[in-house]
């Protein structure tokens, strides 16, 4: 089998594709050939030795995948040969097999494709832990949204809706923006054109939103939280920008608001129950036509290192997937 092998840290032309033998799977795994796996703005910086997570070198990048069980290990009942799943990994997804524990694989729901089911763990996982459980967005409040167009983004925006509130979505371009519309954002605002404070009191009738999903960081973060209702959740999601930014703490004293910080990898971790609890209403949403992951592009296994040079250029929208068996 071939896959993608991160040897050394730096930027994506360092990877490698290499042949591998063929896995087997050990006492409580289950072996997949992988059809799908999703792209995510970690797995930049994970190769450049600038994530929180860091795995000991040489290692294969990626982490949502989707595919077809080759084989299962010594233990492993719920699954068999042919059976179509999901899984979230540490890592090994950007390859033509992977090995996962047995208890980290989802069966892929009656009609489900491929795409939609490697597009949905980290992106709708983390926005569902971030919107439902860490902010408690209510029906009827209003939630803004930097970096709309994103693939976390999206998923904020959709899980958003789901809940009844009413979502602003600000990107960095008019088509963008677009996307973020045909998702059901309600309020669009341009943040390359507009004024982003001016334009959040227009959206919000000067009261300011009372949950802020950010995954940008940089200089939207304190404009953003100056602009935030009282009692605000302020959401910190990432920091696509790159920089890590600084807010003074007088700011959520004045505003009673609170920063709350999201780190969807460790809570699957730390509380399995309620993450399989987060998929399983997100599996619902999505059979109801809440939630439609927006997939903007499809790479073969070998462009592996252009994929990330897009997600690192921010030129993507939605997800974007690599296709290791084509």
């Amino acid at each position: 089998m071939k896959a993608v092998v991160c040897k050394t840290w730096g930027l994506p032309e360092t990877l490698v594709i290499e042949n591998q033998t063929d896995l087997v799977a050990a006492a409580g795994e289950v072996v997949i050939d992988v059809m799908a796996a999703g792209v995510n703005f970690p797995d930049v910086l994970i190769i450049q030795n600038k994530y929180q997570f860091k795995p000991p070198l040489p290692f294969t990048p990626g982490n949502e995948l989707a595919g077809i069980v080759r084989s299962v290990g010594q233990g492993v009942s719920q699954y068999k040969a042919g059976d179509r799943v999901f899984a979230f990994v540490p890592q090994g997804a950007f390859a033509q097999q992977v090995a996962v524990a047995a208890e980290a694989v989802l069966p892929m729901a009656p009609g489900m494709d491929f795409d939609v089911a490697a597009a949905i763990t980290l992106t709708y996982g983390t926005s569902h832990h971030a919107v439902v459980d860490r902010a408690q967005l209510k029906a009827g409040e209003t939630m803004l949204v930097l970096g709309a167009a994103g693939g976390v983004g999206l998923a904020a925006i959709e899980i958003g809706k789901a809940l009844g509130a009413r979502v602003i979505a600000a990107a960095s371009t008019d088509e963008k923006l677009a996307v973020c519309k045909d998702h059901g954002a309600d309020v669009l605002i341009n943040y390359s054109t507009e004024d982003l404070r001016e334009a959040i009191k227009t959206a919000t009738g000067g009261k300011g939103p009372d949950v802020v999903y950010d995954p940008v960081g940089g200089s939207y973060t304190e404009p953003a939280f100056r602009s935030i209702a009282w009692r605000g959740r302020y959401l910190v999601i990432g920091f696509a920008n790159g920089e890590i930014p600084k807010l003074p703490l007088n700011l959520p004293l004045l505003k009673g608001a609170s920063l709350v910080g999201v780190f969807w990898g460790d809570f699957a971790r730390r509380e399995p129950a309620h993450n399989i609890a987060a998929m399983h209403e997100l599996m619902k949403w999505l059979g109801e036509g809440k939630i439609r992951p927006h997939i903007s592009a499809r790479y073969a296994l070998a462009d592996t290192p252009q994929a990330l040079n897009d997600m690192a250029s921010r030129k993507v929208t939605g997800k974007i997937l690599i296709l290791p068996q084509s």
